[in-house]
């Protein structure tokens, strides 16, 4: 009561506002307009605009424009590399002030612990990180993760203050097919947010899906797919991470008439592209830049977001929202000046004043040593399948080379561009070493290595020389996982993550500047790729056509079979 009597009586002036926010103009996401007047703060709520306020603290933001905070729809934060306090930390100062993630990477290494230590360190951040229940723990029957996450398990994981519903239902096939364990888990989340995640799916097969009760889809990879879904009824989460770049192919669709059911996510970018480009500022630019109308970017950004999943708390600078408030220099330029998350004004003491509680995930990485041997193609048959990488996406080509059988063994061809891959499972529970060919790495010598590798995180590696290969995969053993190029019987650069063979636990900075020697590292074997350390980890996901390998070999993901 005490709580709604401030509310009351500082919005309408009767006392002093806990904060004021003066000289700036607020952007409407309802009408378009610049509205003027001051915007007063009562706690965690905005209690007034477009009026003269009293305020117990006043902030002067003459010049700026101030837009709702940004809500990413779908990330993984583990797959940024570093901890959800470093994540926030990077991405909060940006304008970011809501995170809606899946937590799946640390769940399908340590289960239900991971998505709890993300639970509780929800509580204690800036940003406002609503954690889904991860649905498909492992992704599906293809592949050896650390973990099984069941119906049951999840049940015992919902009510957690930080929850909206059930994360991306990637087994689409389990979904259409009607898989019991599946349907166990979309009658447990029935009427509340199942999030979606069918690429490529149309037709009859998608009316099934959304006739299960998924609302909300991030895999659209053009506008025809994606204005299929739109019209089908899902609200459609435009994606611009670190590989999977799709904002320029659905940037045509987004007009002030769509935006209500147009959402914005990264899915994921690491902190070297932060750094560089940006984050959801760097979308919500782009895009403005690529000729979508200001208001329907912004409206993406924040309103829609809020609305597709429930939030409605948030996504406007009204009275009875909360204070989640980006001041900007432009609308064209969104360089953010002053961050509000829940009326608490982002600075060096504020996020030194955060209780951090400790990691969990040490020593996953349980993977056998290997040799040279482990990554030879043993074979009778020279018709051989090739995953061909498209740059920008995580979907992938199902190539078929002839590639000569010598000893035994098929071995790479760096003029084709046919290189290694293989993965070795490391969670210590059967010691799997699957290989094949992939082309588009562009490698001339030497290998990489990774336990970020979706969503069973084995080690994934790639080279044309074994004794790299074996030295890479071993070395993260030695470092509980992460990355590692090497070539020449060296390591060339590493970065150690040890938090589940996912996340460091050094600061975003560090992180970002090991990326950096790790890329130039990377290139320097030859590598063509932008982002190689993601890419590859990408390749082993079997829900992603059209091919893919875990440590159980090659996956035909059309068909959603092992290849014989």
């Amino acid at each position: 009561m005490a709580d709604l009597d401030s509310r009351i009586s500082q919005g309408r002036g009767d006392a002093p506002a806990d904060l004021v926010l003066r000289g700036g103009r607020v952007f409407d996401l309802i009408t378009g307009e610049m509205l003027t007047g001051d915007v007063a703060i009562c706690g965690d709520t905005i209690v007034g605009i477009c009026d003269d306020y009293v305020g117990r603290e006043v902030i002067d933001v003459t010049g700026k424009i101030l837009v709702p905070g940004f809500i990413d729809t779908h990330l993984h934060i583990e797959s940024s590399c570093i901890t959800p306090y470093e994540f926030d930390r990077c991405v909060a100062p940006r304008g970011v002030t809501t995170a809606i993630c899946d937590p799946h990477e640390i769940a399908n290494v340590i289960g239900a612990a991971g998505i709890r230590y993300f639970q509780k360190a929800s509580e204690h951040t800036l940003m406002d990180i609503r954690v889904q229940l991860s649905s498909c723990v492992p992704s599906t029957h293809m592949e050896t993760a650390g973990a099984e996450l069941l119906a049951e398990d999840l049940a015992e994981l919902r009510g957690h203050p930080s929850g909206i519903g059930l994360a991306e239902f990637m087994n689409y096939p389990g979904v259409i097919y009607r898989d019991p364990e599946v349907m166990r888990k979309l009658a447990l989340f029935e009427g509340g947010h199942i999030d979606g995640h069918c690429p490529l799916l149309s037709g009859k097969d998608l009316n099934a899906y959304i006739a299960a009760g998924i609302r909300t889809e991030h895999e659209a990879t053009s506008a025809d797919e994606a204005l299929e879904k739109l019209r089908k009824g899902m609200r459609v989460l435009i994606r611009e991470g670190s590989v999977s770049k799709d904002l320029h192919a659905l940037q045509p669709l987004l007009t002030e008439r769509t935006a209500p059911y147009l959402c914005l996510c990264t899915d994921d970018r690491n902190p070297l592209d932060i750094a560089e480009h940006g984050h959801l500022d760097y979308m919500i630019r782009t895009l403005i830049s690529l000729g979508c109308p200001p208001l329907a970017v912004y409206r993406a950004a924040t309103l829609s977001a809020a609305e597709a999943f429930g939030l409605k708390d948030r996504g406007m600078i009204a009275p009875g929202k909360r204070a989640d408030i980006v001041a900007i220099d432009s609308l064209e330029g969104c360089h953010a000046s002053t961050v509000l998350c829940g009326g608490v004004v982002l600075t060096d003491e504020a996020f030194a004043g955060r209780q951090v509680i400790d990691p969990v995930g040490r020593g996953s990485v349980k993977a056998p040593r290997v040799t040279a041997d482990a990554f030879r193609t043993t074979a009778n048959r020279e018709d051989t399948p090739v995953i061909g990488i498209i740059e920008g996406k995580i979907i992938t080509e199902h190539l078929s080379e002839t590639i000569a059988i010598e000893n035994g063994d098929k071995r790479p061809d760096i003029a084709r561009d046919l290189i290694r891959i293989a993965v070795v499972e490391r969670h210590g529970k059967n010691g799997n070493i699957a290989t094949g060919f992939v082309r588009g790495f562009g490698l001339q010598r030497g290998a990489i290595a990774s336990t970020v590798c979706h969503d069973h995180h084995n080690i994934a590696c790639v080279g044309v020389d074994y004794d790299d290969m074996a030295l890479a995969a071993n070395r993260l053993g030695e470092i509980e996982g992460g990355f590692v190029v090497a070539a020449g019987g060296k390591v060339l650069a590493e970065l150690p993550l040890p938090v589940a063979g996912l996340m460091s636990l050094e600061p975003f900075e560090e992180v970002r500047d090991r990326l950096v020697d790790l890329r130039a590292a990377a290139k320097s074997l030859g590598v063509v790729l932008e982002e190689p350390f993601l890419q590859l980890a990408f390749l082993a996901l079997p829900v992603i056509p059209a091919l893919k390998i875990t440590d159980r070999g090659m996956v035909d993901v059309t068909k959603f079979e092992i290849m014989s």
